[in-house]
C-alpha cells in the first residue's frame, strides 16, 4: 500500500508541474498586451513601459514563470491587473460559492444515479429498464443551460420558489445560500446523473454475469442482495473514475450555469478576466481548478486501493 501511495504521490507533483508550465506558457503566448488593454489605445509608450515594470511583465519568460509559483507555493496569487487586489482573496471569495455548487451538484448526480443505475441494471430488458435508458438518453441531450433556463421559468417565475439568480451570501444564513444553489445545482446535476446512470447501469450488468454472483444467487440470495452485498462494490471502479471526472468539470465547467443564474463564482471570475486580460487572475484560478482536478484523481486512486484490494495486494 506504501508503494501505490508513493507512486500516485509521484505522478500527481510530476503532473502539478508539468501543468503549470503548460498554463504559463499557454496564456503568456496569447497576444495583447495587459498594460496596453489596461491604459487603452491613446496611452504613451512611457506611460505603458512604466506599467509593465509595475506589473513585472518586463522580465524574462522564465524568472516570471519562476515567480509566479514560488509566489503560489507560498499562498501568493499576485495582484490583479484590473481590480488591484490580491488574487488569493478574489479566489477565495468566489470559491465559497463555487465549491460548495459543485459539491451540491455532485451529491444530487450521486442521489439521482445510483438508485436509477441499480434498478435498471435488476431489470434489465423490462420495461423499467427501457425507461431510465431513455430518460438517460434526453438527460444527456439537452444542454444544461436549457435545463438551467425551464427551472428559472418553472421554480422561480411560475411557482416563486427560488429566485431567478443571485447569492445572498452564506452570511444571511446557510439555508438561505443554499436555497440559492439548489436550481443551479440541478440544472448542472441532471445532465452528470444521466451519464453516470448509464455508467453505474453498464458496470453491474457486467458483474452481474460474474462466477461469485451466480454463487450467491445459488446460496438463496435474492438479486437485491446479492447486488447490494457482492454486486454494487465490484461494479464501482468505472463508476468512481466517472465521479472523479464529473467533479472536476462541475468545479471548472459551470461557468454557462453562473452565467445563467448570475452567481460570482470562480467560471463568472475566469470568464471577466479573459475578457480584461487580466492574466494573473487566469492563470491562478487555472492552476487552482487543475490542481482540484489532479487532487481528486489522486482521491480516486486511493478510492480504488479502498474498493479493490486487488490493487494493494498488487502494490
Amino acid at each position: 500500500m506504501i508503494s501505490y501511495l508513493t507512486k500516485r504521490l509521484a505522478s500527481l507533483v510530476l503532473s502539478l508541474f508539468v501543468a503549470s508550465a503548460v498554463i504559463f506558457l499557454v496564456i503568456e503566448v496569447i497576444p495583447g498586451d495587459p498594460a496596453a488593454y489596461m491604459l487603452g489605445m491613446n496611452a504613451r509608450p512611457d506611460t505603458i513601459a512604466a506599467l509593465r515594470t509595475e506589473l513585472g511583465l518586463d522580465g524574462s519568460v522564465f524568472e516570471r514563470y519562476v515567480g509566479w509559483v514560488t509566489g503560489m507555493l507560498q499562498g501568493d496569487f499576485g495582484v490583479s491587473y484590473t481590480y488591484r487586489t490580491p488574487v488569493a482573496t478574489m479566489v477565495a471569495d468566489r470559491l465559497w460559492i463555487s465549491l460548495p455548487l459543485a459539491l451540491y451538484a455532485l451529491f444530487l448526480t450521486v442521489v439521482i444515479a445510483f438508485p436509477a443505475g441499480i434498478f435498471a441494471a435488476s431489470r434489465r430488458g423490462q420495461a423499467g429498464d427501457y425507461g431510465v435508458i431513455g430518460a438517460t438518453q434526453i438527460g444527456i441531450a439537452i444542454p444544461n443551460f436549457w435545463f438551467a433556463m425551464i427551472l428559472i421559468l418553472v421554480f422561480a417565475i411560475n411557482m416563486r420558489w427560488f429566485s431567478a439568480g443571485g447569492f445572498p451570501g452564506w452570511e444571511n444564513g446557510f439555508l438561505q445560500g443554499l436555497k440559492a444553489l439548489t436550481l443551479p445545482a440541478v440544472a448542472l446535476a441532471l445532465p452528470q446523473a444521466a451519464i453516470l446512470t448509464r455508467v453505474m447501469r453498464s458496470s453491474l450488468i457486467d458483474v452481474l454475469g460474474e462466477d461469485f454472483m451466480r454463487t450467491a444467487r445459488a446460496k438463496g440470495l435474492s438479486t437485491q442482495q446479492a447486488i447490494f452485498r457482492h454486486g454494487l462494490r465490484n461494479a464501482l471502479i468505472p463508476v468512481l473514475t466517472i465521479i472523479g471526472l464529473q467533479f472536476a468539470f462541475l468545479l471548472a465547467g459551470g461557468i454557462i450555469i453562473e452565467q445563467v443564474f448570475a452567481l460570482p463564482g470562480l467560471g463568472r471570475l475566469v470568464f471577466q478576466s479573459i475578457s480584461q486580460r487580466d492574466l494573473v487572475v487566469v492563470e491562478s484560478v487555472v492552476m487552482l481548478l487543475v490542481f482540484a482536478v489532479i487532487m481528486t484523481n489522486f482521491l480516486v486512486d486511493l478510492a480504488y486501493a479502498l474498493v479493490d484490494p486487488r490493487l494493494r495486494v498488487r502494490a
